[in-house]
């Protein structure tokens, strides 16, 4: 199983942290090891005094495909979630600087915290899907799918040209703009509309 993530897919979180709009949807992936163990804390690398959360929606692949169109793309998912990518901001900043990929800051050991799985049936509107992050009950992080630059479907028709989509595979659609640090003792706790799904200790 493979996590494909999208990057800068929200504008105000593109303009927060100064980057460049991208014309087509910015991928990258992380390891399986990047999913914790269910319940697992999320450990604070070593490596890092900077770790950023990213609150992002999630979606589950059904299917085998390849090269799909995108109005057959909404076959290839049953099932959203919410997940946190969480970011070493301090190493991916000396990488981008050297041009280098971010899988260092990105794709380590637990990074990506995912949620169970709901039947989108469950929900009026994907493309208009309001979710959360609260650290410690406060609310530091929220968004609206309406607001993705590439919507869901795109992004499996555009993922699925380069990768071929496997059962199992979760695609990280974007995060929106409040990204900010976590610190060791903090409890996280992420929302789909008010419905919470997900649980992060820092440890």
């Amino acid at each position: 199983m493979k996590i494909i993530c999208v990057g800068r897919n929200y504008v105000d979180h593109i303009h927060e942290l100064n980057n460049e709009q991208p014309d087509d949807p910015v991928i990258f992936l992380k390891p399986e090891t990047a999913l914790p163990l269910r319940h697992e804390p999320f450990f604070y690398p070593d490596f890092s005094k900077d770790v950023h959360h990213e609150v992002e929606v999630l979606v589950k692949i059904n299917r085998v495909g390849k090269n799909i169109d995108q109005k057959f793309a909404h076959k290839y998912y049953d099932e959203i979630g919410v997940g946190i990518d969480f970011t070493a901001r301090d190493v991916q900043s000396k990488l981008k600087a050297k041009g280098l990929p971010w899988e260092l800051a990105k794709a380590f050991n637990g990074s990506a915290p995912i949620s169970n799985f709901v039947a989108k049936t469950e929900f009026a509107d994907l493309q208009n899907l309001n979710f959360r992050l609260d650290i410690n009950g406060e609310t530091r992080q929220q968004g609206n799918t309406s607001l993705m630059l590439f919507k869901i479907d795109y992004l499996i028709s555009f993922v699925s040209r380069y990768f071929l989509l496997q059962q199992g595979d979760i695609i990280f659609t974007g995060t929106p703009k409040g990204v900010g640090p976590v610190q060791i003792g903090d409890t996280l706790t992420c929302y789909l509309e008010d419905r919470p799904m997900l649980t992060v200790d820092v440890k």
